[in-house]
């Protein structure tokens, strides 16, 4: 019931967080032309407190502007605010910073961990307010929580949340969302609150088992995945369009509500995408497209799943104000030349500040939630044996004496080298690349970054003495450049300026084995050879009429001096 009235909610995901502000408004228009009658988006905790206690609602993170918009295209909002929200997103949107706070344990009846919740929520609360369809807003519901019963099954925990939001005076339904299986159903619902459900196929069934524990409904499948996301080096995900159309109109034929996930996913941009993980060699780092095969792409275009879909809608809302979007303007701006380099080992010291430390230091313990470390330590010699990494994550390239001896990543069944060290020793150099934290299971918010367990030589004598360089990437502007150079395996940064007369969405082919790339200081994301994928979504409102400028970050080797912009993405 909405304003009293039975209503049918036909809603998708857009994240605001995965989406540049200026597309926003672009986004939720052709939401609406699909026919949609709401929009619901998650709350990322660990970009709007990226420290404890500073928070950050301004720009790309202001959600109520973006909800307000929402609500001025006549549309509904249903916000997650987690403190967990799962999502392919780094730690699940848990700040990194809290995983190293003494005796933290997440998401239970934890006092480090409700105490920057309670801090995190009470933020939120009066924006939220605000704007809930009882006070005039468009908000007309909040998750608690997200997905609860596939991890754990505190009731307190889950009944602190919910009076957290009531105390706060958030009075539009307080819902759970969990899978559609029993022991998800019995860990997450909270008597009290709706309960809705997520799924991917044979909805009816679903529905079916959660009215066995509300025989009341409602019938509302808070998550449809009518796609998928990708891992690198894992094939591309799409799904059958008829498919995902048969079953959103068994779903709404028989009264049920839905909410697609995603409607349009958007972009991992910089460092912030998840991963997926529960042993040693099972890491899979999420890659740097959020398309997730969604009715809108990941650049704003329709699909044939968004007209398949919107042709189902229009049995169920036909009054709705239905539109045909126009794909967005793009440009192949073809080829630019990188005309300056700047070797990573020569900058370390502009870029960071050394920290001493006996053993390596995580990336947590450095307060740094993304990017790279840079370690060095002294090795004794003589010896000709191995070196190894206990717990590396994610994956490292290990240097003697300034010399490449090779690349390790999380899932390689060995974590070791073989080196041959002078008796007069030996300098050990390690790069570590964070590739995402997992968001989702048992390891959630243990997933720390670094060479986490230290490293041995020989039969297993720890190392001790190191230097941490963090690398959170976040300003290149002390880079030092010279003229363009390369070496095989040295990490090396590398820039051009290329002119633009008419800004419009490009696709960058990636430039080499495996990097990271920043357009006029935006960093767009990584990219990686084993795919899936070929391309990176540059969105037109980055660029500028006149001079821009590209940043290549490079760990082994360019695929040429030449990098390609084209009109096109290539996903698989």
């Amino acid at each position: 019931m909405i304003d009293d009235k039975p209503t049918q909610i036909i809603s998708g995901a857009i994240h605001y967080f995965r989406v540049p502000r200026p597309l926003w408004a672009d986004r939720l228009l052709k939401a609406k032309q699909m026919g949609l009658n709401a929009v619901e988006t998650y709350l990322c905790w660990n970009l709007h407190e990226q420290k404890p206690g500073k928070f950050d609602f301004t720009g790309g993170l202001d959600f109520e502007a973006f909800v307000k918009m929402i609500g001025e295209l006549g549309m509904h909002a249903i916000v997650r605010p987690g403190p967990y929200i799962c999502a392919e997103w780094d730690n699940g949107g848990i700040p990194a910073w809290l995983m190293v706070k003494p005796g933290v344990e997440f998401r239970r009846m934890n006092k480090p961990y409700i105490d920057a919740t309670e801090r995190f929520v009470g933020e939120i609360i009066p924006r939220l307010k605000k704007l809930q369809f009882t006070e005039g807003g468009p908000v007309i519901a909040v998750q608690i929580e997200n997905e609860y019963g596939s991890y754990g099954q505190d009731k307190e925990y889950l009944r602190h949340l919910r009076g957290l939001y009531e105390k706060g005076g958030i009075s539009v339904p307080l819902f759970t969302a969990d899978g559609a299986a029993d022991i998800c159903i019995q860990g997450g619902m909270l008597e009290g609150s709706p309960m809705t459900l997520t799924f991917g196929s044979r909805g009816l069934a679903a529905f079916a088992t959660g009215r066995k524990y509300r025989p009341e409904g409602p019938d509302f499948c808070t998550e449809f995945w009518n796609g998928w996301f990708d891992h690198w080096g894992s094939p591309h995900h799409t799904r059958d369009v008829a498919d995902a159309a048969k079953e959103l109109d068994e779903m709404l034929g028989a009264g049920g509500s839905v909410n697609l996930y995603m409607f349009h996913g958007g972009t991992n941009f910089g460092f912030n995408n998840g991963a997926n993980g529960s042993g040693a060699t099972d890491y899979g780092p999420d890659v740097t497209s959020y398309d997730y095969d969604a009715p809108l792409s990941e650049c704003g275009d329709p699909s044939e799943k968004f007209f398949a879909f919107q042709n189902v809608i229009r049995k169920y809302r036909p009054n709705a104000e239905f539109g045909t979007p126009a794909p967005m303007k793009k440009q192949a701006y073809g080829l630019v030349t990188l005309k300056e380099s700047s070797p990573l080992f020569e900058n370390l010291d502009r870029l960071s500040k050394k920290r001493p430390s006996t053993s390596p230091m995580t990336m947590e313990a450095l307060g740094q939630s993304f990017g790279f470390i840079h370690y060095r330590a002294r090795l004794n010699g003589p010896m000709n044996d191995s070196i190894r990494f206990l717990d590396m994550h994610d994956r490292a390239m290990v240097f003697l004496d300034g010399q490449y001896q090779g690349s390790i990543y999380r899932n390689d069944p060995k974590q070791e080298l073989g080196v041959a060290i002078p008796a007069t020793g030996a300098t050990l150099d390690v790069l570590v690349e964070n590739m995402g934290r997992i968001n989702y299971g048992p390891r959630t918010g243990k997933d720390l970054k670094g060479l986490v367990g230290g490293v041995l030589l020989c039969f297993g004598q720890f190392q001790f003495n190191w230097e941490n360089w963090p690398l959170p990437m976040d300003n290149l502007k002390k880079l030092r450049y010279g003229a363009f150079a390369e070496a095989y395996h040295k990490p090396c940064f590398h820039r051009a300026k290329f002119k633009v007369d008419a800004p419009c969405d490009t696709f960058l082919k990636f430039p080499g084995e495996k990097g990271v790339v920043w357009i006029n200081g935006f960093n767009l994301g990584r990219y990686w050879g084993v795919g899936p994928g070929k391309t990176l979504y540059v969105p037109g409102c980055l660029l500028k009429p006149g001079k821009n400028e590209v940043i290549i970050f490079e760990l082994h080797k360019l695929n040429s001096q030449n990098i390609e912009f084209i009109d096109k993405p290539i996903l698989d």
